[in-house]
């Protein structure tokens, strides 16, 4: 049985959860908590409410070809590194002491368009990880619990404003269990829950943003710091995010049945 941890604790674990950095045990206890307290619950939704305001809303921007070519112009030995097709490698501008501050904040400003990209699809699989996991616990994991996709699928009708597709892979290994409602990344999301042996794998089904963000090619699974596995693709105007704790090669497999290949 999962120990509730007391307010205090809680509240000193605030960011770390909301930066997904607690383990899978703390990470329970700290949702079970949640769920008897309204102040803590509180000031985790204002700060992960900030939180996405930061990641969505502030105005960031690339670096001109012009520029680029500039500064890559203009460091020592630039020919005989690979052209830049993106920003000059940092380890290049650790070469030239004299370099300019105004050479230096073009270059910070870039990397941090790259480094908001990296974390924006880090924070977007831990904020499924904590998902999943709290799904885990006892009448978390399903809304509707019924292994037919012709009344899964009805049951989302009218309470999302887009339509998931639900599909039967038992014959595959990949038991249908039923399907609940959660909300990442400030979007809608249908969770479409499978089965294979005792793993349980949560399938987020989400509108697809910039039309799509995910390749849907032999889509390949990754770990995730806490130990879980999760593989992403986009798919008829809809992400997709598959997560277990299965192996890699289980769950790609998942993945690949689910696209019919």
């Amino acid at each position: 049985m999962t120990q509730i941890i007391d307010h205090a604790e809680a509240h000193t674990l605030l960011h770390a959860a909301l930066d997904g950095e607690l383990d899978a045990v703390t990470q329970l206890r700290f949702d079970a908590h949640l769920a008897t307290c309204p102040d803590c619950t509180a000031e985790y939704a204002r700060l992960k409410a900030m939180s996405t305001a930061i990641r969505t809303q502030a105005t960031s921007y690339a670096a001109p070809a012009e520029l680029r070519a500039a500064l890559a112009k203009a460091i020592p030995h630039a020919e005989e590194a690979p052209k830049p097709s993106n920003v000059v490698p940092f380890r290049r501008w650790l070469r030239p002491a004299g370099a300019g501050f105004a050479v230096g904040a073009a270059l910070a400003a870039s990397l941090a368009v790259l480094i908001d990209t990296r974390n924006a699809d880090d924070m977007l699989a831990d904020t499924i990880v904590t998902a999943h996991v709290r799904a885990l616990q006892p009448g978390h994991l399903t809304d509707v619990q019924i292994s037919d996709q012709h009344q899964v699928k009805p049951w989302f009708d009218g309470k999302i404003d887009f339509a998931p597709p639900v599909k039967e892979l038992a014959d595959q290994g990949f038991d249908l269990v039923g399907g609940r409602l959660d909300y990442i990344d400030g979007r809608e999301a249908a969770v479409i829950v499978y089965r294979r042996k005792l793993h349980m794998i949560d399938l987020f089904v989400t509108r697809a943003r910039h039309g799509g963000a995910y390749p849907d090619s032999f889509p390949a699974a990754h770990a995730t710091p806490s130990g879980y596995n999760v593989v992403r693709w986009s798919d008829g105007g809809q992400d997709y995010w598959a997560i277990s704790d299965l192996n890699r090669n289980e769950l790609g497999d998942f993945a690949k049945a689910w696209l019919g290949r």
